[in-house]
């Protein structure tokens, strides 16, 4: 029975083990993706974070966009007013053919403001490459067209100053126009970091999640085996005090078959010398261990 037992003890030890191995496996990998998920979680901070930086320059750059139309506009405004009075003047002055030639033309004021809405679409609106060259094509002709009608505005002394305060504002409003179209690209570019950076931040959040759910698994799965891994241990503590009891009581009742069998020599030495016979030393102490003498 003591055998069985040992047997039984030796796997229910290797089971233990087998338990324990495969906590420490199971907790080294929970720790790994711990680590992977904290350093992704690090990561969509960071994507947040820039996202939000490239959101406050994208929204600066807009209100630098809208307040340099609005000074571009008032600069346009106050040269399509000196353009009307041109075409007044312009009118008042001609008569005949001459006359009925410049009504043919279209004012400098609506060419000026033709080139304000096409500007406006190259700003805003998305194109092809052909679609824009077009465009641009169409800008620089109504620029030629206005050219050609200030040569001839230039000719009409009363025209002249009010045709050269026009082209001041008209110049400053171009510069304005410019700097809005800066301004509007590097809006559109901080927009575009925005979303990029939003996007990896949704991706990295994503990848977090799937390694927190792997961390959990793993971190369940080693409390299972550290669980199965204690449980062995209390059984064989259980088993090792069963031994132990048996082991003792085996010893005592060897103990006992011993003293009975060496009291037995005792008294059979002990006849022997009532008998007269002679003694060894050797009897001699086996008599003192058993107390016969």
């Amino acid at each position: 029975m003591t055998e069985d037992l040992v047997e039984k003890r030796k796997t229910l030890l290797e089971e233990s083990e087998e338990h324990k191995a495969k906590r420490n496996e199971l907790n080294a990998q929970a720790s790994q993706f711990a680590r992977e998920r904290n350093e992704l979680n690090n990561a969509t901070r960071q994507y947040v974070e820039d996202a939000q930086k490239n959101k406050e320059l994208r929204d600066q750059y807009n209100n630098d966009v809208q307040t340099l139309k609005e000074q571009r506009n008032e600069l346009n405004d106050k040269a399509n007013a000196l353009f009307e009075e041109i075409d007044a003047l312009r009118g008042d002055a001609g008569s005949g053919a001459a006359a009925a030639s410049h009504e043919k033309k279209t004012s400098v004021k609506d060419i000026l403001r033709q080139i304000e809405s096409l500007e406006e679409r190259q700003q805003t609106e998305v194109m092809t490459t052909e679609k824009e060259r077009e465009l641009v094509d169409k800008i620089k002709q109504l620029r030629a067209e206005v050219k050609e009608q200030e040569v001839e505005h230039e000719q009409n002394k009363e025209v002249r100053g009010r045709l050269i305060e026009a082209r001041e504002f008209r110049k400053q409003a171009s510069a304005l126009h410019a700097d809005v179209t800066e301004k509007a690209e590097l809006a559109q570019k901080h927009h575009d970091l925005m979303v990029e950076c939003y996007r990896k931040a949704d991706k990295s959040r994503e990848g977090a999640d799937a390694k927190h759910k792997q961390f959990v698994e793993a971190q369940e799965a080693a409390d299972a085996e550290h669980k199965a891994f204690l449980e062995c241990q209390k059984n064989l503590r259980d088993y090792d005090k069963v031994l132990t009891g048996m082991r003792t009581k085996q010893k005592k009742v060897r103990s006992v078959k011993e003293n009975k069998s060496a009291r037995k020599e005792a008294e059979t030495i002990f006849n022997a010398f009532k008998s007269g016979e002679k003694l060894t030393t050797e009897d001699l102490l086996k008599l003192q261990r058993s107390k016969l003498i």
